[in-house]
């Protein structure tokens, strides 16, 4: 099943992926449940599901407006150099565990929405990403029971500004400007993704393929990054976990090529569809 966030009459809504349309969801399986996240967080996704078959499909995509897959998480933690070409064009060496930073819930636009190029850099870049959400949350997660943690994937743009980002060692700085990181179009649940390992994922720019991968290539799989972010923090219901970017990042090009206003970018990632994020300058938001 697939599920998106959004916002219809001024509201904050959820639903379910229907054919072409969405069967929403807000307060309909309990009262109190208005949210994605507040639907994970009561773990009554499987009840969610029923209901949308039964219901079918009583919006349309144009009836609402897309919101970030969960607008609202208490964590997003982003995982670096995790795919060995990235790591090789960065010149970056090996490394025993995974280099993990942050982002933050108000740096992320939804899928049609606009990326937004900072008025402080001409060097914004794309990240094709696979994004994870937190199902089950817990502390000391084994790594053996880790993938039963899972609500969903999700495409993620982990777009960077690579001048903040490279001013020291440390790379939130580059990775939290406001609208920089997209997110969606929608969650797709566990079991209609399967092994997520099997998945190509893909970057575009302009209709160019910037990225290209399998998500088998992750240096650190995405059971091993769970277990262990869950020694250095209680993971929630509703958290993000981004896995990592593939080789062919425009900073890394020669010459680079980077994101500015009038380009679109497109993650794709088998069955989690494809974000679509056109570009816009800082002066137009």
């Amino acid at each position: 099943m697939k599920f998106v966030s959004f916002t219809r009459l001024g509201r904050v809504g959820f639903g379910a992926v229907i054919d072409s349309g969405i069967a929403d969801l807000t307060g309909k399986i309990a009262p109190h449940v208005t949210t994605l996240k507040g639907l994970i967080e009561t773990d009554i996704v499987v009840a969610a599901c029923e209901r949308a078959q039964k219901q079918g499909a009583d919006l349309s995509l144009n009836d609402v407006s897309l919101l970030p897959v969960i607008p609202d998480p208490s964590k997003i933690l982003c995982v670096g150099l995790n795919y060995q070409k990235h790591k090789i064009e960065t010149g970056r060496p090996d490394a025993d565990y995974p280099t993990i930073f942050t982002r933050f819930a108000d740096s992320q636009v939804a899928h049609g929405a606009p990326l937004i190029k900072p008025a402080q850099s001409e060097r914004f870049d794309y990240e094709g990403e696979m994004a994870v959400v937190i199902g089950r949350g817990g502390r000391n997660i084994p790594k053996e029971n880790a993938l039963d943690h899972i609500a969903g994937y999700a495409c993620y743009n982990d777009g960077s500004i690579r001048n903040f980002q490279q001013h020291t060692s440390q790379f939130t700085p580059g990775k939290t400007f406001p609208g920089t990181g997209g997110f969606g179009p929608y969650l797709v649940t566990p079991d209609e993704v399967g092994d997520y390992r099997k998945l190509p994922i893909q970057t575009r720019l302009n209709g160019e393929v910037m990225q290209e991968a399998s998500l088998s290539e992750l240096i650190f799989p995405v059971d091993e990054i769970i277990a262990y972010c869950s020694l250095f923090t209680p993971l929630s219901a509703g958290d993000v976990i981004v896995t990592g970017t593939p080789g062919g990042v425009g900073d890394r090009r020669d010459p680079p090529v980077y994101m500015f206003a009038g380009d679109v970018v497109e993650v794709e990632i088998g069955c989690l569809g494809v974000l679509r994020n056109p570009v816009i300058d800082e002066a137009e938001f």
